[in-house]
């Protein structure tokens, strides 16, 4: 049944000091607030009903809870007490499938995006996992590209929406979010996918190339920027933001600070779903008071708080009285995508945890004579291509990244067919008098003037892999890319037979070294590559033109983590 509604005089309220009455715990950001505590001859003790809220809305929904419980809700004899928790949605949406411990019985996320995610993670952890059963929006807040009026000036705005490609133009300062710890962060990639994804669901090389960079200086949250732009910093950088956020942060700096644009082609929604949390042997009572404030939490009065909050309905209208001169918002309609499916976002954050994972490569690369010759319909070598790809692959990852670069035809370095140009190790550490990054640039240069020989592939592989894995690093993923032109055409090598099962007899699973096999032009011997790739559990791929390997090169690195199980 509903909460029973009684009228003031029917209970008695304890007096208590003001700090018994409001219980503050405050802990990595979380704030738990008990808003009353009750008791009296029509309420034999309290019905504690906890609440989950993403922060932005917390001073609404802690309003609505002291309007709801001056009403005096009691269920099952027990007064209702409302204790409102303000955390990030992705913390909880983490926590939620393996709660066993006083979980929410009511969660307003920020996004149904986490909810969905949540509710997929919490159906395959079995029946002792909380149920979620998520409802409709209370509030919604468009994505919005927010900055100071000089930065999106310089974008166009406010004559021209500024697009979402400029949030990708490496030519544009822009600082997002770790889409795993934020929803400007989720909402962000979700907006990127749809630019620059495939429509299987798979990552386009661009969309990769994107992540890799912005990846290198994301931020956990938008604080940060917001903090830049208010106070006036020159060099404040444009972000992604919720509509609600901009305007908040303008009252409270007292004046218009930051802007906020909307793009043409369409945003991703913050639609603060309201959550019913079940679990078995929850208190008896709690399905009555979750239904009770969560009805209270739709009443004309909370939508009102909504409003003076800066949110828009659920439905999408903003309050009268917005303006972009005043508020730095617009009130009029704007136009939305459609919110991931859970499917879609589990894939964004797997493709967001490959890029961001830290990597350990060592990249061994063909110099024999025929990389000499021109790659595809073009005008570079074959051996031009690929260091050129393996360079712009380089750039975008960051210092902590430990890559290696091998040579390799016959001969080489007697008695071996491989040469290490520059040892494996972080990109920012210092060798030889200048970063590793700046060696392995120098040691790439030098590519061309070695080439010359046959192919030695079988031995090199063999050396490649049992090198990355005595040199393993627990702390990164470990992988070989391995570039090719031919087939191994080394008489005194092993032979592939051999070769294949020596990788699967000492492939280790609790230390993977998946290898890339990478053939370049048609002459490439990809069935030998396949069954490299496959006993390490890696990938083979062929580049047939000189922009191919770029991608290669980036897929490669996105299958990081799913390797071999992809």
């Amino acid at each position: 049944m509903s909460a029973r509604h009684h009228a003031p005089g029917r209970l008695r309220r304890v007096a208590l000091p003001i700090g018994a009455l409001v219980g503050v715990v405050a802990a990595a950001g979380v704030t738990v607030v008990a808003l009353r505590s009750t008791s009296g001859p029509d309420c034999a003790g309290t019905l504690p009903l906890k609440v989950a809220v993403a922060p932005a809305v917390e001073d609404v929904v802690k309003g609505v809870a002291e309007d709801y419980e001056a009403t005096q809700p009691i269920v099952a004899g027990r007064c209702v007490q409302v204790q409102v928790e303000a955390r990030s949605a992705a913390d909880v949406a983490k926590e939620l499938p393996t709660a066993q411990i006083n979980p929410p019985s009511l969660w307003v996320p920020d996004s149904s995006m986490w909810a969905a995610e949540s509710s997929r993670q919490a159906g395959e952890q079995g029946a002792d996992a909380p149920r979620l059963d998520i409802g409709d929006s209370l509030a919604s807040s468009p994505l919005v590209i927010a900055g100071s009026q000089q930065a999106l000036g310089g974008l166009g705005w406010p004559v021209t929406p500024v697009p979402w490609a400029k949030v990708v133009d490496p030519a544009v300062t822009v600082s997002l979010t770790d889409p795993t710890t934020s929803t400007e962060g989720l909402a962000t990639l979700a907006v990127v996918r749809a630019q620059l994804g495939n429509p299987d669901g798979t990552p386009k090389p661009e969309l990769i190339a994107t992540l890799l960079r912005i990846g290198r200086d994301a931020l956990p949250s938008v604080r940060d920027a917001f903090g830049k732009v208010t106070q006036g910093q020159q060099d404040a950088p444009v972000f992604t933001a919720s509509e609600q956020a901009v305007l908040a942060a303008n009252r409270q700096a007292g004046s218009r600070r930051v802007v906020a644009s909307y793009p043409k082609e369409g945003t991703v929604t913050f639609d603060y779903p309201l959550v019913r949390v079940s679990r078995t042997g929850e208190q008896a009572g709690t399905a009555q008071a979750a239904e009770g404030f969560g009805a209270a939490l739709r009443t004309d009065g909370a939508h009102q708080r909504f409003a003076d909050a800066g949110f828009r309905t659920a439905q999408g209208r903003a309050p009268q009285g917005w303006s972009v001169e005043k508020d730095g918002v617009r009130a009029d309609d704007v136009a939305t995508m459609k919110t991931p499916s859970p499917d879609q976002v589990s894939e964004l954050l797997r493709t967001w945890g490959a890029i961001s994972l830290d990597t350990r490569i060592l990249t061994v690369l063909d110099v024999s004579g025929s990389m000499a010759e021109k790659m595809g319909t073009g005008s570079e070598t074959r051996i031009e291509a690929a260091r050129n790809a393996a360079l712009t692959a380089l750039a975008m990852l960051p210092d902590t990244s430990e890559i290696g670069l091998w040579a390799f035809s016959t001969d080489k370095n007697p008695p071996d067919d491989w040469v290490e140009l520059i040892p494996t190790g972080p990109l920012g550490e210092p060798i030889a008098g200048a970063a590793r990054r700046v060696q392995l640039q120098k040691g790439a240069a030098t590519l061309p003037s070695l080439v010359g020989g046959g192919t030695a592939l079988n031995d090199t592989v063999l050396a490649a892999f049992r090198q990355a894995q005595r040199t393993y690093n627990p702390d990164k993923i470990n992988s070989v890319t391995l570039l090719t032109d031919g087939r191994n055409d080394d008489a005194r090598s092993i032979d592939l037979t051999n070769l294949v099962a020596t990788l699967k007899k000492e492939a280790d699973p609790t230390r993977p070294v998946p290898m890339f096999m990478v053939g370049l032009g048609p002459d490439a011997d990809m069935d030998a590559l396949k069954e490299i790739a496959a006993a390490t559990g890696g990938k083979a791929y062929q580049a047939m033109q000189s922009d191919d390997i770029k991608g290669v090169l980036l897929d490669a690195i996105s299958q990081r983590r799913c390797r071999p199980n992809c």
